[in-house]
């Protein structure tokens, strides 16, 4: 096992010099950079930050959508030993305003459709607000900044850089590279501080046991301002001398397997709600049909149509792919039962925010049905169970290399994030199995105690209902000791099948009734309610479950 020491920079610099004229970035459907390119505009950058007298450790906000140029500027600041504040592109104004003023950020780089949001006089500690893509001065504080653009311009036009250049100094390990705000669900958000140890960690584990090669092809649709994409999307392919092509809009599952047909990538990461819908949409409608479903159920025959499903998903995501990695919550057990079943490449990992993100992981030919990995390499884990506790259910607590430092300028959420002997509570509830598999059954905050002290997970039955016929999402809640369904329907499929709502319930009505005799009783669903309006969420896509409980 790989320590780490502090040589983050030095895997940029070196990937930089020897993939020197090879492509690096791409903007999907746009221009392509080289590595080239990308170490001329962290020179730049350096040069730009020195003449304005940015110090190592001040703060440089980041806020746009996935694109060659996000990704330049990001490098940019962390080589410098500057502390990105990287921002999610769908926050509201007054977060955009809290996490600007709260981090403290001297410079905020911001894509101009998102600087019409925003108001430069509620940030008034900045020395100036740039265009993310022409670098052109949005706002300033003082007028010197257009001076010292053009000084480091001029610089770099006298002095283009060369491989020999990309020597960047190496900064404390222990010291924060990086402010992630999580999106949350209610409220302002918090800051959590990563130090470049944690950054590093994650990459060298990534290179060890997720390997990549020079010129292997990767997609970036993951937020890069949310740790799981900005690792395994972008920093580790870096490091690593791949071709990263950035969907610069907001993807769809149509845009996204688009991409993966063009552009065949080696390693593809994802969220459950695309693997879903793609699920739903290509691959469920052909094994539904009475014929397939009756020749599925003869071996012969049933070996035959795997396969043929398997090429089906494998073409789908570009026929290259060593793995799909999946993470970011759960993924519907019966697609999850169905993948394990045809033999299809796929892993689920387990991570968050304040691991720089990961926790768990297992490659897909180890992987167990249900289980999120085993701790990765430089990590600790075990389960805090109450006494008297007979399924060894518990609130899965962790350290090691990956952990946060804590919460910026809040010692008090901090605080009681950690056990006193150090642990990182994760909020989360899960078992291990005798060989060091975790199996994650929910937020601990969501757990239902059922009126016989049973303990009921409403997101284990949330991914059971969304995989009945015509549901696009739902929310389990508890009210008067009964299990009530809200559900979205898919709107698509409605309106391809010209059904009215009326329709749905009444369907709905049969599927419950199926559904409800494969539960025990304690979680049965009582009712169930349609809304007509999809459920509104966080950044990360994640449904914002307090509005409906």
């Amino acid at each position: 096992m790989k320590q780490v020491d502090n040589k983050l920079n030095h895997l940029f610099a070196e990937a930089i010099r020897k993939n020197w004229t090879e492509p690096a970035f791409s903007d999907y459907q746009g221009e392509t950079y080289n590595y080239q390119d990308v170490g001329n505009k962290i020179k730049f950058l350096h040069k730009f930050f020195s003449e304005a007298g940015i110090r190592v450790g001040e703060k440089i906000a980041l806020m746009g959508s996935n694109s060659s140029l996000w990704g330049m500027t990001y490098l940019g600041i962390l080589t410098y030993g500057a502390v990105v504040v990287p921002i999610l592109p769908d926050f509201s104004t007054p977060n955009i305003h809290h996490i600007v003023n709260h981090s403290d950020a001297k410079l905020f780089f911001i894509s101009p459709s998102i600087f019409e949001r925003v108001e430069a006089g509620q940030m008034g500690q900045l020395l100036g607000i740039l265009n993310l893509n022409t670098l052109e001065i949005l706002s300033e504080k003082n007028s010197k900044l257009q001076h010292h653009l053009d000084k480091a311009r001029q610089f770099c036009d006298e002095h283009p850089a060369t491989p020999v250049d990309m020597m960047f100094k190496d900064y404390d390990i222990e010291k924060t590279c990086m402010i992630s705000y999580t999106s949350g669900t209610s409220g302002f958000t918090k800051g959590v501080m990563l130090p470049r140890r944690s950054i590093l960690s994650n990459i060298i584990f990534a290179q060890e046991h997720m390997p990549l090669k020079p010129g292997d092809k990767i997609v970036s649709f993951l937020p890069m301002a949310h740790a799981f994409g900005l690792l395994f999307e972008f920093l580790f392919p870096v490091t690593s001398g791949c071709h990263i092509t950035f969907l610069t809009r907001v993807p769809s599952p149509q845009i996204v397997t688009k991409a993966f047909g063009e552009i065949r990538p080696r390693l593809i990461l994802s969220v459950p709600l695309v693997i879903e819908k793609i699920y739903k949409k290509r691959i469920l409608p052909s094994i539904e049909k009475p014929l397939v479903k009756t020749m599925l159920k003869i071996p012969v025959l049933s070996g035959i149509i795997e396969n043929k499903v398997v090429q089906k998903l494998t073409d789908t995501f570009g026929q290259n792919f060593l793995e799909v990695v999946i993470g970011g919550a759960p993924l519907s057990e019966d697609v999850e039962l169905f993948f394990k079943k045809i033999g299809f490449r796929y892993t689920i990992g387990y991570g968050m925010t304040e691991c720089g993100p990961l926790i768990t992981y297992e490659g897909w030919e180890k992987a167990r049905y249900r289980s999120a990995g085993k701790i990765v390499d430089r990590m600790q884990i075990k389960i805090a169970t109450e006494k008297n506790n007979k399924d060894g259910i518990g609130e899965i607590l962790v350290k090691g290399k990956n952990l946060m430092l804590g919460y910026y300028k809040n010692p008090e959420a901090t605080r009681d994030s950690f056990t006193k002997d150090g642990w990182l509570k994760t909020g989360d509830l899960g078992y291990l199995d005798k060989d060091g598999y975790l199996f994650i059954k929910g937020r601990s905050k969501n757990m239902i105690l059922g009126p016989s002290g049973q303990n009921i997970y409403p997101e284990e039955l949330e991914a059971k209902v969304s995989n009945l016929p015509y549901v696009q999402e739902c929310v389990v809640k508890y009210h008067d000791e009964k299990l009530i369904a809200m559900i979205y329907p898919d709107r698509e499929a409605m309106e391809n099948e010209k059904l009215t709502f009326e329709d749905i319930q009444l369907m709905m009505t049969d599927s419950f009734k199926h559904l409800n005799k494969e539960l025990p009783k304690y979680e049965q669903i009582s009712s169930f309610e349609l809304v007509d309006e999809e459920f509104l969420k966080t950044p990360k896509r994640n449904i914002k479950r307090y509005l409906y409980l």
